[in-house]
């Protein structure tokens, strides 16, 4: 059932930006075409600079949109008692180190962007959310609002600018509209839903302060194995059926593996698969990649590696390929499965350079002994 319903989310999803992008491009079309011959010599030329236009246009104003986005998140969370922690657009991240600001390269597939903050203390297990998950939403539409203003304003005297403007409203009304429908069952709930739902669900409101506590901590350079052990305790089988709560039980997984408890994360692991948990898809296949590691680590049996190493799974590392965690268990693979030391010698280049841009020092330190267990088995084999 829950397949069925994430195919269909995913169909209506892919309709309605097949939907955005040919509005997009029909009334940004008509509006430049509506002042300009497209018509008699160099007709060709003239329609294909035309469309160039509008695409470009269009990503343009994605990316404007994306930007806009996660600043609404930013100001409205300092109105709401937050701390600014990181900002991040496509892999360009700016993250406050030491009471400064750095950038870094940080990408995570499937995300645009990103605005993560520190948030107030719980209050009776009580924290301000809605504002703060709002914030974007409501920015999208403002932006979206001013873009008509200033078309009706420039149509006429400017039309490719007109059309800028018109794609600029279109996207910003999609994106508001994407983020703002609550939309969720239970493993993708956007903006909109955690703004409605979290507060009816006191262990998901906690799991959202805890999830953006850990981050200030890690980006405050603490690893996960030195939190608070409080901080990581496994949610209840129902509760992991909600997003919030599986993504805790997914940090509680990442902590056990910070510990080298390879034994543990494995249990933690395969339960979190087995059962019916409301775990986002990109959690999954990286408590599977975890789950590869401790095999090769471990008894390194073939068939349980190849059962893991799936299709679907070897999208996901390629999807993944910069991320420091996947990149050390390919290490492994390569040295362990594949017996292939030249293999094994480019995954560590590439992770050496990855390391050098990556925005926690303190993560890469973890992966770091991972990947000298892994090479310690090597040996002892």
């Amino acid at each position: 059932m829950k397949k069925k319903q994430k195919s269909l989310g995913q169909l209506v999803m892919m309709l309605f930006m097949l939907a955005v992008g040919g509005g997009c491009g029909y009334f940004g079309a008509s509006v430049v075409g509506s002042a300009v011959n497209l018509n008699g010599e160099e007709a060709a030329r003239k329609w294909v600079l035309l469309l160039t236009g509008v695409l470009l246009i269009f990503y343009v104003s994605i990316f404007v949109q994306i930007v806009v986005h996660e600043a609404g998140h930013l100001v409205f969370g300092l109105l709401t008692g937050y701390r600014f922690c990181s900002f991040r657009i496509g892999s360009f991240m700016l993250v406050r180190k030491e009471g400064k600001l750095r950038c870094r390269r940080f990408s995570l597939a499937g995300t645009g962007g990103q605005c993560l903050m520190v948030p107030p203390e719980e209050q009776e297990g009580k924290i301000p959310y809605v504002l703060y998950n709002m914030g974007g939403i409501l920015f999208n539409f403002l932006l979206a609002v001013l873009s008509v203003l200033a078309y009706v304003l420039t149509r006429r005297a400017h039309p490719f600018l007109g059309a800028a403007f018109l794609v600029n409203a279109i996207i910003g009304a999609a994106l508001g509209l994407m983020n703002g429908i609550p939309m969720g069952n239970g493993s993708v709930d956007n903006d909109g839903s955690n703004a409605l739902h979290l507060g009816e669900n006191p262990q998901a409101l906690h799991s959202f302060w805890l999830q953006m506590k850990i981050n200030a901590m890690i980006t405050e350079e603490k690893r996960l194995k030195d939190m608070p052990k409080e901080w990581f305790a496994i949610p209840g089988d129902e509760a992991l059926k909600n997003s919030m709560c599986a993504s805790a039980a997914v940090l509680a997984f990442s902590r056990k593996m910070d510990e080298m408890d390879f034994k543990g994360a494995e249990a933690l692991g395969r339960e979190l698969l087995e059962k019916n948990t409301g775990m986002a898809g990109v959690h999954r296949y990286l408590v599977i990649s975890e789950l590869i590691f401790c095999e090769l680590v471990g008894e390194n049996r073939r068939e349980v590696i190849e059962g893991y190493y799936d299709k679907s799974f070897r999208k996901f590392a390629r999807a993944m390929k910069s991320y420091p965690s996947v990149i050390r268990m390919e290490y492994a693979k390569a040295l362990l499965y594949d017996r292939d030391e030249s293999l094994a010698e480019k995954c560590k280049a590439k992770f050496e350079k990855t390391a050098k841009s990556y925005p926690h020092a303190c993560e890469i330190e973890g992966e770091r002994e991972l990947l000298a267990y892994a090479e310690n088995r090597r040996i002892s084999a």
